[in-house]
């Protein structure tokens, strides 16, 4: 991974460009800080992380099932599942108001 920082970024890009070109990683850094990576658009990283992301999003609006998702990203469910958990997105739509509603009705 190459370093590059931003005031050399500012003066001479080609050195990002010719990075990107050869496909390497280029971490960013401002005051020796890390502030960003740069990777070129046709890494298969960011072709499926993009695509991981997408999925996840259309799965979090309820736009595509859990199923679906599965299908989508070529896993099974209790992998989809950690996933889905370690990303912070309830793989259970629960409502427990609902619940306690309903509770009460039968009381």
């Amino acid at each position: 991974m190459n370093s590059l920082g931003i005031k050399e970024l500012q003066t001479n890009p080609a050195h990002l460009t010719k990075a990107l070109a050869n496909r390497e990683y280029t971490l960013i850094t401002k005051h020796s800080k890390p502030i960003g990576i740069a990777l070129s658009l046709d890494d298969e990283i960011i072709t499926k992380g993009l695509k991981t992301a997408l999925v996840i999003e259309a799965y979090k609006n309820s736009i595509i099932s859990l199923g679906q998702l599965c299908s989508s990203l070529s896993m099974s469910k209790k992998k989809a599942m950690k996933v889905l958990s370690l990303m912070g997105v309830s793989v259970v739509d629960y409502d427990f108001n609902d619940d306690l509603k309903s509770i009460n009705e039968l009381l």
